[in-house]
């Protein structure tokens, strides 16, 4: 999904510096007037606080019960049938004129009590996320809520943070962000306190800015706040969607389609009775009498009732299958529905890299399992027989993707399906494979790590296992591992690589990546007992590709299948490359 577009306007109102991501750090902290070592003071948070106010989304003002309530009796088939009831009262035909009025009543009171108990629903949902942020205020780290964040605060984000505000990177150590909420894209962003960029640069390249709504996904972080509440980028969004004004539902308009033409039929009635009876020799008032009355009975009383009482009873079925519905028309709305466009990642997909493929010593395996749930096993891919005795080339690319990870596998909520890593996503689905082979997730200890850079395109650790030994465990684009490593591991053997088996190598790596697969090799080498840090990613041994890809949610086949069975045509929109769209 395409981000946005956006303007180079202030940030924030009477600060007048430019956009953060073309301005250097130096000079938005003299704007702010704080201190990018200790932060703001007690004094200057408060006034800023006061000045741009609290870092929130602004929210629509409440709507009074009263009109609420009043809101019920907005369609002209309730007017016609209000009217009917005056003049059934006025004709002496009282109960006719009550029964008139406890539909109407009915009506609008089973609407308001729905639709109150949906806006509480969604208040009390909103209630239970209260995030927070970790500042620095007058030198110390602190704990705060995040909506108490003014510009100028200097905050410390790292893996697994919510971005709690608009933040112009200070200082980034492996940092790189989920900008999913924003941009729509999967794969995490590599993040960089230095560059200046210019002014032009798109949102999804804004690699000194870390965004209100995005993830930490690796790495560890100060920035200085530059836009909080609705001056954000996420802000601007929802400003966005602020002013945009609902049309009528389909049934709204249906039934005032209906009013207008029982007005009509009314009205004809009564003139052509009354004509009639004039023409009979009928007296004035009497006829005139007559005529309304006819008109009266010609009101369909029951429909506003058995319309409510249907979509309430539709609402019912809706909660009993945890989703919530605002407006009862949106009900029948729901029904009218002839396509559905949604987004890829995170919607359609877990938004959980997962490992389908990996190639070890010239063998090609598959991988079960979807998600983060470490259970799965590994079969041929020619023949899917699934392997109990896992070889050692193959247990060793795994061995690699587990040491070689500074992410974190947790448990999520009740159940043993529930599970969320801490981290990367690409280094979470290295760590649940490895997981899934059996493969401890406890890391050696690590002696050296060099993080991973966007320009070297690899990462490595040293780590000294509990015998003494040690090793360096890489990972990283194949075309630039192939070119550290001088040898191969095939079954249990070190062989060396030659040109031929670097070219089958690379062929391997394209035609994975035809298939929409994200690729990653691994390799390692032993590490001479005389060897001292700086460690040189060189001389390596390669040990194998793995294949991984964002999986489609289990469930969307089968929300897919109901959608073509009632009729409704599912439209998939992505900013992704073709060959990933048509994989998913």
């Amino acid at each position: 999904m395409e981000a946005p577009s956006v303007d180079t306007v202030p940030i924030q109102p009477d600060v007048g510096i430019g956009p953060p991501h073309a301005t250097p750090v130096g000079a938005i902290a003299v704007a702010f007037s704080t201190d990018l070592e200790n932060g703001l003071t007690a004094e200057q948070s408060a006034e800023a606080l006061d000045r741009f106010g609290a870092n929130q989304l602004a929210e629509a003002p409440a709507t009074p019960t009263w009109k609420k309530l009043l809101a019920q009796f907005r369609e002209l088939v309730i007017w016609i049938l209000i009217s009917a009831a005056v003049i059934s009262g006025v004709l002496g035909e009282w109960a006719d004129a009550l029964a008139i009025l406890a539909i109407v009543l009915l009506n609008g009171a089973l609407g308001f009590i729905q639709e109150e108990r949906a806006e509480r629903a969604l208040a009390a949902l909103q209630s239970l996320s209260a995030p927070m942020a970790k500042v620095f205020r007058g030198g110390l780290l602190t704990t705060l809520p995040a909506r108490e964040l003014v510009p100028g605060d200097v905050v410390e984000l790292e893996s697994g943070d919510n971005v709690p505000a608009d933040v112009r990177l200070v200082q980034a150590f492996g940092l790189t962000a989920q900008e999913a909420a924003l941009t729509g894209e999967s794969t995490p962003v590599s993040k960089d306190a230095e560059p200046v960029l210019p002014e032009a640069t798109a949102l999804g390249d804004r690699r000194n800015m870390a965004h209100m709504g995005t993830v930490i996904a690796a790495g560890k972080a100060t920035g200085l706040v530059v836009a909080t509440g609705m001056k954000t980028e996420l802000g601007r969004i929802a400003g966005l969607l602020s002013r945009y004004e609902p049309q009528p539902t389909p049934l709204q308009r249906r039934l005032a389609e209906l009013g207008r033409v029982l007005i009509v039929v009314c009205l004809a009635i009564v003139a052509l009775i009354f004509t009639l009876q004039i023409l009979r020799g009928g007296e004035l008032l009497e006829v005139f009498m007559l005529s309304v009355s006819l008109a009266v009975a010609a009101v369909p009383e029951g429909l506003p009732a058995v319309v409510t009482i249907a979509l309430a009873l539709g609402l019912q079925r809706m909660v009993k299958r945890n989703a919530l519905v605002r407006k009862l028309p949106s009900v029948e709305t729901l029904g009218s529905v002839t396509v559905i466009c949604s987004d890829k990642t995170g919607t359609l997909t877990r938004n959980e890299m997962t490992i389908r493929e990996v190639v070890a010593g010239g063998v090609r395996y598959g991988v079960t399992g979807s998600g983060y749930v470490p259970r799965g096993h590994f079969v041929l891919s020619d023949t899917a027989q699934q392997i109990t005795d896992l070889p050692v080339d193959l247990t060793q690319v795994l061995t690699i993707g587990a040491r070689c990870n500074n992410v974190r596998l947790v448990p999520s909520g009740n159940g043993s399906d529930n599970w969320q890593i801490i981290g990367d996503p690409t280094e979470g689905s290295l760590l649940v494979a490895a997981c899934k082979a059996g493969i401890s997730a406890q890391r050696d200890r690590v002696l050296y790590e060099i993080p991973f850079d966007s320009e070297r395109k690899t990462m490595s650790v040293v780590v000294e296992s509990s015998d003494g030994s040690r090793r360096m465990y890489t990972k990283g684009a194949p075309e630039v591992i192939l070119d550290k490593c001088s040898a191969e591991l095939i079954g249990d053997t070190v062989v060396p690589l030659d040109i031929h088996r670097r070219a089958e190598i690379t062929s391997i790596n394209t035609e994975m990546a035809s298939r929409a697969l994200r690729v990653l090799a691994l390799a390692y080498r032993q590490i001479a007992g005389v060897e001292e840090a700086p460690f040189q990613e060189d001389a390596l041994v390669f040990a194998g590709l793995v294949g991984m890809i964002d999986p489609p949610r289990d469930e969307v086949k089968d929300a897919v299948a109901k959608c073509d069975k009632a009729g409704i045509r599912p439209v998939m929109i992505t900013g992704d490359h073709p060959d990933t769209a048509l994989a998913i």
